[in-house]
């Protein structure tokens, strides 16, 4: 059996370490590249409780992913009375799920040992007797035992693990924008709550706020909605409407990813310089039903004041999108800037009505087109299309919603907007490239994926043969006909 610490004993140790211990004093952010220069830098005593916090982390880990034996597994069939799962794969022992977290959970080891050296230099400072290591490194755990985290953890003592991990669930989309004094206080809170409650997706923590799409059982999203409602810093500014649902759960997402940004949404543009204060005016799903139904009245729309703006990426307005609306082919929200800013006569004494997938990216994207004073007014589909289409399921909004989950796609109506990349029938079922080197997203029907169509265009789809045939293959960037010929920020013709 290969133990944890063999395994992380053979990393790099490229680590950002915020020590404090009152028996050393070390900079902020010590940059630890390699372990002949840690042995230099460090004495004993520092490496000492560095070791013991990434083994800790590690352990950690490890038991988060723990399932128990009676639940799912019976013991004649998965050994010792417990298995593992993670990243959607069984593991029946130590050794094999030590190996898949040594190599695939890199980031997250080392996330959770720089929280847990925090907490230990918390707690040599206030100890009486800080020179003791051993006092020094009372920790279980940088999550449920952590008392500040575990009283704002919801009771699930009552709950069965089946209940709690039901495939029959959903997933949460939701965001807030405030002042987050401690980015990494909050990402230790998020993560053990998403943990304790078995819960998988994507959170993305800044100073500017929170934002989150999540999935598990209803039981768990439940639980997870009232304690985020609970926590002193959303109380009085996320309410229940804030959070979007759709039929999933856990298993749309490959495991669970909690992190401190810059951005929680990213545009590319200090938020300090293009803040959320300064977003255009929010207009209820009602409101902007009547305003989209008057600006398709118009019969002439080229001499029309308004323009209705999709501010999402090609792939997602490709599927779906409000009807009369520009969608600019952009492949990243980070692209949105420069898009404005080479189509400024475009918007010139234009009503604008903006519109996303929840809303947040127009927060910051409405802000921006309002620096550029070239607009009449700046609107803005609060809750986004996904608020829009709880209301109007039949409304101006045609085709599918993207999502950014396994599942590609939700659907209230029985539309199809987009085709086959192949043969041109109708067709709106993401898939990914079938060439390793590339992975986009790619429209190919079932037909013509059985006749070997897999690859986002000709060009991939030849790389991909080549490089299957090869078994050592490098995996090469991304470079097909399909980014070749989309211009990165294109301009639109007035």
């Amino acid at each position: 059996m290969i133990s944890s610490s063999a395994l992380l004993a053979g990393e790099n140790e490229v680590e950002s370490c915020i020590l404090k211990f009152p028996d050393l004093d070390l900079k902020e952010s010590v940059h630890l590249t390699s372990k002949p220069r840690l042995k230099v830098e460090l004495d004993a005593s520092v490496r000492k409780k560095y070791a013991f916090a990434k083994k800790k982390a590690f352990a950690l880990f490890v038991k988060t992913k723990e399932v128990p034996a009676t639940a799912n597994c019976p013991s004649t069939i998965c050994g010792k009375g417990a298995w593992w799962k993670c990243c959607r794969q069984m593991f029946k022992d130590l050794s094999s799920i030590h190996r898949h977290i040594a190599t695939q959970h890199v980031s997250d080891i080392r996330q959770q040992t720089g929280l847990i050296l925090k907490q230990l230099a918390a707690e040599a400072s206030t100890s009486s007797n800080p020179a003791s290591v051993d006092k020094a490194i009372r920790l279980n755990g940088p999550t449920c035992n952590n008392p500040e985290i575990s009283v704002r953890l919801p009771d699930t003592s009552h709950i069965s693990f089946d209940e709690l991990t039901s495939d029959v669930g959903e997933v949460l989309l939701y965001y807030c924008y405030c002042e987050v004094k401690d980015p990494e206080r909050l990402c230790v809170w998020q993560k053990a709550l998403c943990q304790h409650l078995h819960i998988t997706g994507k959170v993305r923590i800044a100073s500017e706020g929170i934002n989150g799409t999540v999935g598990g059982s209803k039981v768990a999203t439940y639980l997870y909605i009232e304690a985020v409602l609970s926590h002193p810093l959303f109380k009085n500014i996320l309410c229940r409407e804030d959070f979007k649902s759709s039929a999933g759960g856990a298993h749309c997402f490959p495991g669970l990813r909690v992190d401190v940004f810059e951005e929680i949404v990213p545009m590319g543009i200090d938020p300090n310089k293009v803040s959320y204060k300064e977003t255009g005016i929010h207009m209820s799903p009602q409101e902007f039903h009547k305003e989209v139904e008057k600006y398709l009245s118009q019969t002439n729309q080229a001499q029309n004041d308004t323009i209705l703006l999709d501010c999402r990426n090609f792939y997602e307005s490709k599927i779906g999108r409000f009807q009369g609306s520009l969608a600019p082919d952009i492949r990243k929200f980070s692209y949105f800037p420069n898009y404005v800013d080479k189509n400024l006569e475009l918007f010139k004494n234009k009503r604008v009505l903006m519109y996303c997938t929840g809303g947040i990216r127009c927060e910051r994207g409405s802000a921006y087109l309002r620096t550029k004073a070239m607009c009449t007014a700046v609107y803005q589909l609060k809750g986004g299309i996904h608020k829009y289409l709880e209301e109007f399921p039949d409304g101006f909004y045609r085709g599918k919603l993207f999502v950014f989950d396994e599942r590609y796609a939700i659907s209230s109506n029985k539309d199809i907007i987009s085709a086959c990349r192949y043969c041109g029938t109708l067709w709106d079922q993401y898939r990914l490239c079938s060439s390793q080197h590339c992975r986009q997203l790619v429209l190919t029907c079932l037909s013509c994926r059985e006749k070997g169509f897999t690859a986002c265009c000709s060009v991939c789809q030849e790389k991909g043969l080549k490089l299957a045939s090869r078994s050592s293959s490098p995996v090469l960037k991304e470079e097909c006909e399909c980014t070749d010929r989309r211009q990165q920020v294109p301009v639109e013709y007035i």
